[in-house]
């Protein structure tokens, strides 16, 4: 018998928990789209005393991406896990609602002529609408993740000449240096070097893990690796470097350094290349924090912001934004529950959807609740990430995955970190929140290839037990057929919770 994709047909235990994992999957992403649609009516109530006009339009669309991602998944990655999508879904749902709040706020409080008034919700809808595209194409094309090996030093030399390509060929926006202006669009090549740079790192570590797990001298009762062995690591710092001081773009910077070092720990399990690497992170960010005036205005805003309201001959030099001051009383006026969404000040800071301080308006109208929660969904989608990595059956697909967590929590963590106030500014985007194209479409390729590893991983334990099952459970038929001497008795089998069964998810 043969199976609806031509192969063999599935034993009814896998076909279950397939149908399980996704129907589960559907369930949730209409329950995102409900939670972004009741959101953009609350907005709506609060803003004009009515339900927005485009509130069918805005639903249907969001659902009918959100509904093609699924199909997608259902078809080309059956075996995959069931929350990856549905949390992004909601994540980028919360973010078109805010950005159409923010749109309001800003045409009602500056004049037509000014940037801030132009709406950017439209936009990002166009953003997202690319990026769902190649999470498909990405799934149709890319039938195994192991097929990125094949290209890694290509991808690595692409991904080179795209992050210091800004440095040469860029325009200075905001102070950095980070995007390339092409025609009418401006695309930053960061976000799509942080997921070339992953599939690099994981292929570069997989071939060279035991190289570079060797102990060199002990310094101070810490073992070091080699010195010829530290040389990658070098190049990475220098790289960095270049970025920081040619760029002044401190957010790649430190998310292309860290990435590197975390995966190299995962690697190795060496904590001698954490406390190396760290140093290394610190050393280069205090010479070009003193060198760089747009840098170390930065860190000025960090240790002072309410510096900004004294008078200009008093204020430190560098200090020339209050955006950060803005966001800390934003997140004061929020409080435990927010003002609720539509009845907060957020236009105070500038651009705010356009760049990190976003999570400033998620703190002000959600409050400390909604920002907990926000937060949460990164944690859950980072985890589902890392559980794709423990479960993966090969040292690349556990490494990519780990790799491609890693960026999307090290990049939450300094933006938010930023705007609480807890680090300076980096100017990164938050992942699906805040406007802007090339994180969207970027962000949508880092969870499609989390998906096909979760799916890669999730086959394996439909495979008959051997080799391919050792760090995967086995799928076993939990209902088994009636013994005709006890009748219709389906009680299940008693070795299910000996380790032989992953559960629904």
């Amino acid at each position: 018998m043969r199976g609806r994709q031509g192969g063999p047909q599935l034993p009814p235990a896998v076909g279950r928990w397939i149908a399980h994992r996704r129907n589960t999957e559907l369930a949730l992403i209409v329950f995102a789209v409900a939670i972004a649609a009741f959101g953009h009516a609350a907005a709506g109530l609060a803003m004009y005393d009515e339900v927005p006009s485009g509130l069918l339009a805005h639903t249907a669309g969001l659902g009918a991406l959100a509904l093609t991602a699924h199909l997608t998944v259902r078809r080309f990655a059956r075996h995959a896990d069931p929350l990856i999508l549905p949390v992004t879904v909601l994540l980028a749902g919360i973010g078109l609602v805010l950005l159409d709040r923010l749109d309001y706020a800003y045409a009602e409080h500056h004049p037509p002529d000014d940037y801030q008034s132009a709406p950017a919700a439209p936009d990002q809808v166009i953003w997202n609408v690319v990026g769902v595209g190649l999470f498909v194409a990405t799934l149709l094309v890319l039938r195994h993740h192991r097929v990125l090996q094949r290209y890694t030093y290509l991808g690595m030399a692409v991904a080179m000449l795209l992050l210091m390509a800004p440095a040469f060929f860029g325009a200075d926006q905001f102070g950095a240096k980070r995007w390339i202006t092409l025609g009418p669009l401006s695309v930053q090549p960061g976000e799509f070097v942080k997921v070339m740079i992953v599939v690099f790192f994981a292929s570069y570590l997989m071939a060279n893990r035991d190289a570079l797990a060797l102990v060199g001298r002990r310094v101070l009762g810490l073992a070091l690796p080699r010195g010829r062995n530290a040389g990658p690591v070098l190049l990475v710092w220098a790289v960095s470097l270049v970025v920081l001081f040619y760029e002044r773009d401190l957010g790649t910077s430190l998310l292309f350094f860290c990435v590197f070092i975390a995966m190299l720990y995962i690697a190795t399990e060496r904590t001698s290349w954490v406390v190396l690497g760290g140093l290394m992170a610190a050393l280069g960010t205090v010479v070009v924090a003193s060198t760089q005036p747009h840098v170390k205005g930065r860190v000025q805003a960090w240790l002072d912001p309410m510096a900004i309201f004294l008078p200009e001959d008093q204020r430190p030099p560098g200090l020339i934004s209050d955006q950060s001051a803005q966001a800390l009383f934003s997140f004061g006026a929020g409080d435990l529950t927010g003002t609720g969404l539509g009845q907060g000040h957020s236009y105070l800071i500038g651009f705010a959807g356009r760049s990190d301080f976003i999570l400033a308006t998620v703190g002000e109208e959600l409050g400390l609740a909604g920002v907990t929660l926000v937060v949460m969904l990164y944690v859950l989608l980072i985890q589902r990430g890392l559980s794709a990595a423990l479960s993966a059956t090969d040292p690349f697909g556990k490494l990519l995955a780990a790799g491609l967590s890693i960026v999307l929590a090290i990049q939450v963590f300094i933006v938010a970190g930023g705007v609480t106030g807890l680090i300076p500014l980096t100017g990164k985007a938050l992942p699906f929140l805040a406007q802007g194209g090339s994180s969207s479409v970027a962000n949508w390729l880092l969870v499609a290839l989390l998906i096909r590893v979760s799916d890669s991983a999730g086959k394996a334990a439909t495979e008959p037990e051997g080799n391919a099952t050792i760090l995967v459970p086995v799928i076993r038929d939990t209902h088994p057929a009636p013994d005709p001497l006890r009748g219709s008795d389906t009680r299940p089998d008693p070795d299910r919770h000996h380790g032989r069964y992953p559960g629904p998810y």
